[in-house]
């Protein structure tokens, strides 16, 4: 009879094999129940075991709702009339298939969520190998120190364009100081409560910011100069091209983190539920909210140029619409973040940080209000900070996405799929120390793509040596890490993962 490995608990350390009592699902469900009722999550990074999947498929549509809730895609649609030239019908293509490829990849690598238990962080141990982890991990950890920044910003934007619409109220330094220290605590206690309550919260913000929205569309739909929208010349191929990219970078950075949200999924769901369940609620908001920003930099091309990237809400919609509209948008970026600090707790305990997941992610919260502080008071360009950091957001991901996504299709069937004791230890004992602790198929994959995707990498920080062929030039550098990272890793030997005790 096969005897697993010892299990690990939360903060990675192992530990001996359960007894027999504690190991027998009838002795331990009922109280592990109550805590998964709790209000405040308490699982960490430990898979979740069957009698605890209860979550139904469904749920994700809300999340992913809410993971797109933001007023930043209203600056990245007015940017592609603005700064890469596209028509209306150009800028509603391009977010459709930026849209469906980003979050069709988060739909298909959620599933492996459901076969493991476990967050995208700790399943990426069975790909890396429980040391090589620690390297496309760390990178994964601080691009989310980025995004989480980026989120922060833009809300207390959102909440000084409220004071200032409501109370006159100008904006300073104090202000600017409060406003985001405010929006990141708010973050960090949402995010610390763990699935149920963002469950709750994501399902009334896909209500309200839905019905909000509808009304700007109305808005919009009896306000614009629509001859002047429709008259616009198509842009060129490379710009239209380039533009998938840039909405795709946000999609992009959700990728490792869909299994997180798909671990308490029973076995029994299915996967194309999953996949369209995912890409549908992000839809829903992307392709308008995209469409929208387009649409309003006909009448005001500053959208796309103000180091404020919400302001120009003031200006764009009459105060009776734009104050509750970015009100619900503010809820709708918390939600943003405190999703994205939900994982990051997550990243932080396979990273060795040795707290409950509640207070791990209070790491990111304060590198976010560190970040935000910088951006909003030292940089020069709101909008060139942003772009620059999807462009190398994307390609740091891709080439994550690659190897995972090939490793995951080798484990489509049962019997190689995630093992749980092998995933919690971190030592020579575990299923996945392959060699020293690393997959080098696996980091070789990813490294050389990574490098390569760099090389194809133009923004305002540097530009690699690459930027001028016709992948860089079309900016497809993350799709070309995407794909090299897959080949590479599929044309290597294949991992052979370490063969589990047998019993005398």
């Amino acid at each position: 009879m096969a005897v697993r490995p010892g299990v690990a608990g939360a903060d990675g350390a192992a530990t001996a094999p359960p007894s027999a009592s504690s190991a027998d699902p009838s002795a331990s469900a009922p109280a592990t129940a109550a805590a998964v009722d709790e209000t405040v999550e308490t699982r960490g990074i430990e898979p979740v075991p069957d009698h605890e999947r209860r979550g139904r498929v469904r749920e994700l549509f809300p999340t992913w709702v809410a993971a797109n809730i933001s007023v930043l895609l209203l600056t990245m649609g007015a940017g592609l009339v603005v700064f890469n030239g596209l028509n209306f019908f150009q800028v509603l293509l391009a977010a459709a298939i930026a849209g469906a490829v980003s979050f069709g990849l988060v739909g298909l690598l959620s599933v492996s969520g459901k076969w493991g238990g476990a967050p995208g962080a700790m399943l990426s141990r069975a790909t890396f190998g429980v040391r090589g982890n620690y390297f496309p991990g760390m990178i994964l950890w601080v691009a989310r120190f980025g995004w989480e920044t980026i989120n922060a910003v833009t809300g207390a934007y959102a909440v000084l364009t409220v004071l200032r619409l409501l109370f006159g109220i100008e904006s300073n330094t104090p202000l600017i100081v409060v406003t985001l220290l405010v929006f990141v605590g708010v973050t960090f206690l949402v995010s610390g409560m763990g699935r149920k309550v963002l469950n709750i919260c994501n399902t009334w913000s896909t209500y309200l910011f839905g019905v909000f929205t509808v009304l700007v569309l109305a808005y919009l739909v009896t306000t614009i100069e629509w001859s002047e929208v429709f008259s616009r010349p198509a842009g060129g191929t490379a710009m239209f091209i380039a533009g998938i990219g840039t909405i795709a970078a946000g999609g992009i950075s959700w990728i490792p983190t869909g299994p997180d949200f798909a671990r308490y999924l029973p076995h029994s769901a299915e996967g194309r539920k999953i996949f369209g369940t995912t890409i549908s609620g992000a839809l829903l908001v992307l392709v308008p909210m995209v469409l929208m920003g387009g649409v309003m930099s006909f009448k005001d091309p500053a959208l796309a140029k103000t180091n404020d990237p919400v302001s120009f809400l003031g200006e764009a919609l009459p105060g009776w619409l734009a104050v509750p509209y970015l009100i619900i948008a503010l809820i709708g970026m918390v939600l943003i973040n405190s999703l994205s600090m939900y994982s990051a707790g997550f990243t932080a305990q396979t990273m060795g940080v040795k707290l409950p997941r509640a207070w791990a992610v209070s790491i990111n919260a304060v590198i976010s209000l560190v970040g935000g502080l910088l951006l909003m008071l030292v940089a020069k360009s709101f909008y060139g900070s942003f772009i620059s950091f999807l462009s190398l957001l994307a390609v740091s991901f891709s080439a994550w996405v690659g190897v995972y996504a090939v490793d995951m299709l080798r484990r489509r069937h049962k019997t190689v799929r995630y093992d749980a004791a092998g995933l919690l230890d971190t030592s020579r004992t575990s299923r996945y120390w392959y060699v020293g602790g690393f997959c080098w198929q696996a980091m070789t994959a990813w490294g050389v793509a990574l490098l390569l995707g760099l090389g194809f990498t133009k923004c305002e920080w540097f530009a690699g040596p690459l930027v001028d062929t016709w992948i860089g030039k079309n900016g497809l550098g993350w799709a070309a890490t995407v794909l090299l990272a897959a080949v590479l890793f599929a044309v290597l030997p294949a991992p052979r993962e370490k063969e589990l005790r047998t019993a005398a």
